[in-house]
């Protein structure tokens, strides 16, 4: 039986079909055609696994055959085309995903609900892709959404991580981590492509030849091979009739042995070398922690640009016999550092492979690559060691540096017997051991840069690459972060969703600048009520899920503080701890009871090499012990660590948070798209003027946000003058030296003496380079004027709607016409 005999009807032009939606009867004929013919059973008898993927094959089906028109489509129209490489797709679950965006949630759920079970008991059945690490993963994700939403003709590419980021447990309140075998129980999206696999080659050595008419003829021999295996998972746009494609990489050995190795007779070392090739796309690095298997890293990174590139000069040549017109055809968009061997690959092919000259490759090269910087932070800036790129990629080192040459003499022309200036922009860093600054390589090779909020890329310019802004001015802008409204608002929080479509009706799905029409009803009464009591609603849920995860019992009425993201020193946790540690002890030794009960939740992910990490969620569940256990305070103060931070639980925490805690220390944070799906989902923000939070205040009103603390002038002075000294701010605060002394005395760690005493020695010691000391006063006036603020529920009301009313800006599909309109110059193709 064909889903799409079901799912489409003949268009009023000859040979188009348009998409409509599955009928109930047609899905479950479809649900049922798939539990038999699929899986083998029949759906009486099906396990709960199987029903999902009954009902997801259902759904494939439908996507199969939009996918498939999209691309007859553009094959029609020749339009220039997008490619988004990325090492991260944060994707979650999918099915509701897809019910929502093909517009059939409703039939579905009828068409199951007669079939004698619970759609929602089907989604849990799903296991998440969870093929990112945080904010960087789950930003290319919501950009396919909108590349899609928008009918853009875009295809991502990434790595078919076997493993997807770690699962955490808590284990005595520390952090254990567990294999994430994401597609153990099979993965009813992706649909396996052997037939477009890839050969790669790696290792050997550069032989320097001489071609027939005497010039350089340089030839890579002696290399190994790697196949690369597509999978293309089908990515919809709202209403349907968009259907992308995100296409991931395994590694595979090569069919055949090391033939000199099983000659000798070592049938298992030939053995063995074909699994090292295919633990390549194994398991997905944690952030913070590349220097464990660094040379699995860089294989990882050079098996995505290598299949990639190919698959993109593969697609182009379908249709065009030379290069001439490879630039206003393709953009390739590098998601960071971590692809930006593309430089060297594109070079590579093109000079190599296809005998263009070097000038005519670069200007192409050039003109085909763009580069989007996601961080400040050092140990995220990744240089690759010269000895290493020399042993796994002979051939792109030698181009890297032929490339370094020529770039030099530019600058050299530019300013003569300036060698600072040289050794600073060289895309090789001198030194003991010799490396490459794969920051500096994206910046040359790629015809546009920018950052992913305006103070981001402010600090890009002036910080990162002075130099490089200096002499490309152009080259730099900024295209500030946005996330979906489709999966954010419109799915993981359909209470707040149907409220504004009644309101204001649902054109906002895809026009989030819509949701302005909203702000007149801050002053209604009646739509007040109801968002307060949806709001209850979804606190009333979250608050279910605190007991079953911890068996903490909290109240809906109280306010729920959040501050859910990857755990790390400059998102500033321990911040966070220090003023609930403050109001703990004001209570329980001054007699001072908080305005207003608050819930603390915390949730997230710390690099499983990161102790510093690691040690503030020990300390977060044991002030969370001692807190929630302590009768002075009960019901006034609650601390609750939610394990297994992902994309289904953020989607359960953001639609019922009151505030959202966004304080990494000023010039740290590139942009927090957190922010932007709490505020769209209501909730306030408490933040420092980092990152995009000083948009989210230009949009928002001042009086509707909670900033605080140093701004990044007045760090880079204080660091400058050397006059920041944390033991001033204890001697002379006797709350922080209260403070201090707690954390240093067993007061958290009854049974583990000394337990926190690190933290004194972080912060006193050795001179708290996140600055906690310097913001914490200012942190603690805001936490209590936000307390203040609460205690009035309906002028608190008024500054989450107004969040929900002006957040438009920060629609993923926002940021997508930007550099769909000023960087990558592609089109929709309707």
């Amino acid at each position: 039986m064909s889903i799409r005999r079901l799912d489409q009807d003949p268009g009023p032009d000859s040979g188009t079909r348009r998409p409509v939606a599955l009928t109930v009867s047609a899905f479950q004929d479809a649900i049922r055609h798939h539990a038999r013919y699929s899986l083998g059973n029949r759906w009486e008898r099906c396990s709960d696994r199987e029903r999902f993927m009954a009902v997801a094959f259902a759904v494939r089906d439908a996507l199969v055959d939009r996918m498939l028109d999209t691309e007859d489509r553009y094959q029609q129209v020749d339009p220039k085309r997008l490619h988004y490489l990325s090492m991260e797709f944060l994707l979650g679950q999918s099915l509701r995903n897809n019910l929502s965006n093909l517009e059939m949630l409703d039939p579905c759920r009828e068409a199951l609900r007669t079939m004698g079970v619970d759609l929602d008991e089907v989604l849990e059945g799903e296991s998440e892709a969870a093929l990112g690490n945080g904010g960087l993963g789950r930003l290319a994700a919501c950009f396919l959404d909108s590349l899609a939403t928008m009918g853009m003709p875009g295809y991502g590419y990434g790595i078919n991580y076997e493993y997807g980021l770690f699962k955490q447990a808590i284990d005595s309140g520390y952090q254990r981590e567990k294999p994430d075998n994401w597609m153990a129980r099979g993965n009813p999206w992706q649909i396996e492509r052997p037939d477009e696999a890839y050969i790669v080659p790696v290792y050997g050595r550069v032989e320097h030849g001489i071609d027939r008419t005497g010039a350089y003829n340089p030839m890579w021999m002696d290399w190994k091979i790697i196949i690369g295996v597509p999978h293309d998972m089908p990515i919809v746009g709202h209403g349907g009739t968009t259907v992308n494609v995100l296409r991931l990489y395994s590694a595979r050995s090569s069919e055949e042995f090391d033939m000199q190795i099983f000659n000798d007779g070592d049938y298992l070392k030939a053995v063995e070398q074909q699994i090292a090739s295919e633990t390549i796309s194994k398991v997905l690095y944690p952030a913070d922690s590349i220097e464990a298997g660094r040379e699995l890293r860089l294989l990882q990174e050079y098996l995505l640009v290598a299949c990639a590139l190919r698959d993109i000069v593969r697609r182009y040549s379908k249709s065009h016999d030379t290069f001439d017109r490879f630039a206003s055809k393709v953009a390739i968009q590098l998601n960071d550092t971590h692809p930006a061997l593309a430089v060297a690959e594109l070079m590579r092919m093109l000079v190599d492979e296809h005998a263009l000259p070097w000038e005519t490759a670069w200007e192409m090269t050039q003109a085909t690559l763009s580069y989007t910087n996601h961080t400040l932070m050092p140990e995220a800036l990744e240089k690759w060691p010269v000895s290493l790129l020399e042993a796994v990629l002979p051939r792109h080192l030698q181009i890297i540096y032929e490339i370094n040459r020529r770039f030099l003499a530019q600058v050299a022309s530019m300013w003569p017997r300036d060698h600072e200036r040289l050794r600073r922009m060289s895309l090789i860093e001198e030194g003991q051991q010799k490396h490459v600054r794969m920051v500096n390589l994206a910046l040359v090779g790629s015809h546009a840069v920018n950052g992913v909020s305006t103070l981001h890329t402010q600090l890009v310019r002036t910080h990162l690459a002075p130099d490089f802004s200096q002499l490309w001015p152009d080259k730099f802008s900024t295209k500030t972060n946005g996330v979906t409204p489709r999966r954010w608002l419109l799915q993981a929080n359909p209470l707040l969703s149907d409220l504004i479509s009644n309101t204001i009706g649902n054109e906002w799905i895809t026009d989030l600048e819509k949701l302005r029409a909203l702000e007149p009803y801050t002053q209604d009464v009646g739509f007040r009520q109801a968002f307060i009591a949806m709001r209850r609603v979804n606190k009333v849920r979250l608050a279910r899920l605190i007991y079953d995860a911890g068996r903490v019992v909290v109240s809906p009425d109280a306010l729920f503080d959040v501050h859910v993201k990857r755990i790390h020193e400059y998102k500033r946790q321990l911040l966070n701890i220090m003023q609930i540690v403050h109001q703990y002890l004001c209570v329980i030794q001054d007699g001072q009871e908080p305005p207003v009960p608050r819930v603390h939740i915390f949730a997230g992910k710390a690099a499983p090499g990161y102790w510093i990490a690691k040690q503030i969620i020990k300390l977060i569940t044991s002030v969370g012990q001692v807190i929630n256990n302590d009768p002075r305070v009960k019901g006034l103060i609650t601390v609750v660590f939610l394990p297994d931070y992902r994309v289904s639980l953020a989607e359960q925490i953001v639609p019922a948070a009151d505030v959202n805690q966004q304080i990494s220390m000023a010039g740290t944070e590139a942009s927090g798209t957190g922010s932007m799906k709490f505020a769209m989902n209501g909730a306030v923000i408490v933040g420092t003027y980092d990152g995009a939070n000083i948009e989210i205040m230009q949009e928002v009103g001042e009086e509707n946000i909670f900033l605080f603390g140093l701004q990044v002038d007045a760090i880079r002075q204080m660091r400058e003058r050397g006059s920041y000294h944390p033991r001033d701010y204890y001697h002379r605060n006797p709350h922080i030296r209260r403070l201090m002394d707690a954390f240093g005395s067993n007061l958290f760690c009854p049974n583990q003496p000394g337990l926190f005493r690190w933290i004194g020695e972080q912060v006193l010691d050795r001179g708290d380079p996140y600055l906690h000391l310097a913001d914490l006063e200012a942190y603690i006036d805001t936490r209590n004027r936000v307390a203040q603020a609460f205690k009035d529920p309906a002028g608190w009301a008024c500054k989450a709607i107004l969040n929900v009313a002006r957040t438009g800006k920060f629609s993923s599909d926002r940021a997508i016409a930007e550099y769909a309109r000023e960087i990558w110059n592609i089109q929709p193709v309707r």
